[in-house]
């Protein structure tokens, strides 16, 4: 690894602990020459999720655009953004843990809605009226009874 601080090409690992979240590795290393300390973090490197949208086209998956369609759909209901963070977190390590390495955005707002449902009904209601792009107060309605006739 090379130094920050001089630019010589090798360093010795000092110690090694994993971050908090787990999901990387924190390491902090001592240059040979100038013995200065710097910290490098180890992460797993991951093939991107791709998503096929309803347009057939193909885009990464991108949590940012979860988040947003989930803070809306939630908008002035008694949910957490731990909540929302949680749904993300679950949705997409159910796409991570798939084989596949292209999903439908379909499949991603069926997930979501499955989450969200036992959360809160009417942020389901609500994610799922944009998602399922209700075209009448008649396919609003047909959403609205499978969801009475499941209680």
């Amino acid at each position: 690894m090379k130094c920050p601080y001089c630019g010589w090409e090798d360093s010795k690992v000092v110690d090694s602990r994993p971050t908090d979240d787990g999901e990387r590795i924190r390491r902090r290393r001592e240059c040979f020459h100038c013995a200065k300390r710097f910290t490098t973090y180890e992460i797993v490197e991951t093939t991107p999720i791709i998503v096929i949208k309803r347009d057939n086209s193909r885009e990464p998956f991108n949590r940012e655009k979860l988040t947003n369609g989930l803070l809306r759909a939630c908008e002035k209901r008694p949910i957490s953004l731990e909540q929302i963070e949680d749904i993300i977190d679950k949705v997409e390590s159910r796409i991570c843990s798939s084989a596949e390495r292209e999903i439908s955005s379909k499949l991603v707002g069926e997930y979501t809605m499955e989450y969200l449902k036992t959360l809160d009904e009417v942020a389901y209601v609500r994610f799922a009226s944009v998602y399922r792009q209700f075209q009448d107060i008649h396919s609003f309605m047909e959403e609205l009874e499978k969801l009475l006739n499941e209680k």
